[in-house]
């Protein structure tokens, strides 16, 4: 039996990044089942106490198990970016699609309004609703979808302009196909890998920007478990235990590696 040596393969970068994002993805889902300790109880007697067998990362400078706190900063993040990141892709593509389809006024409004939020930075945004309620959940989520929608509807509107102009969309119209056909027949196709490209990159935006809005104390705070919170919160600690701060660092670097890696393409 011959086999087809040209059936494309995955590369080693985007092997790697994979199988990071699936370790994260794992301590994140799997931790409070394996792990089995609260997240929040404090033994003030062991503060800083190196890593061992029962606690492989060590207690933190309240006396809570690192690990566990890691998992749990890990579902927070992974989570809300997941949210984030769907709640502006949905609407922002949809909207872009609605745009390049009757163009006319309802392209304009669209149009001037992610003119009018593209204006304003995207950290800026989020700062701005985080005033309203600090230190909530909900001002990072909706001043991260906020930030992000407008990629997605720039990208769409500008791709489906051209496809809807083309040969094979004029030629489906003509005979007779409703829309529905052609937006999954033609639009689709083309502009799933260009959504796919934004999420991905948008995903490890938001991560960062959570974890950097709680480093500099306007995001979540203590006692939550979020990574940002927990660099804050160790890094008066950093000389006695150095390993405590290292360990959140290390997961938000292997996240945006991993959404990097992912998104490799294999050389020709």
């Amino acid at each position: 039996m011959n086999h087809d040596l040209t059936t494309p393969r995955w590369p080693m970068t985007r092997i790697a990044g994979a199988l990071m994002l699936a370790l994260i993805a794992a301590l994140a889902l799997l931790g409070p089942w394996l792990i089995g300790i609260d997240p929040a109880r404090q033994t003030l007697s062991r503060f800083l106490e190196a890593p061992s067998l029962a606690h492989p990362l060590g207690l933190d400078h309240l006396g809570r198990s690192m690990l566990a706190r890691l998992a749990d900063a890990c579902r927070l993040s992974l989570s809300m970016a997941a949210l984030s990141v769907l709640t502006a892709a949905i609407p922002g593509s949809l909207l872009g699609l609605l745009a390049a389809w009757h163009g006319g006024w309802p392209e304009r409004i669209l149009t001037s309004l992610a003119d009018a939020v593209l204006a304003l930075p995207g950290l800026l945004l989020v700062l701005l609703l985080a005033a309203f309620a600090p230190g909530r959940f909900w001002p990072l989520y909706a001043g991260i979808s906020l930030a992000l929608w407008v990629e997605y509807f720039r990208v769409v509107r500008a791709a489906s302009r051209t496809l809807l102009a083309s040969p094979q969309v004029e030629a489906s119209q003509l005979l007779g196909f409703g829309k529905l056909y052609v937006v999954r027949r033609h639009l689709l196709p083309e502009l799933l890998p260009r959504i796919v490209t934004l999420m991905r990159f948008g995903y490890a935006g938001a991560v960062l920007a959570m974890a950097a809005l709680g480093f500099i104390g306007v995001g979540l705070q203590p006692p939550t478990a979020e990574l940002g919170v927990m660099m804050i919160e160790l890094l008066p600690y950093y000389s006695e235990a150095p390993w405590l701060i290292a360990a959140p660092i290390l997961i938000l670097f292997c996240t945006l590696l991993g959404m990097i890696l992912l998104g490799s393409e294999r050389k020709p």
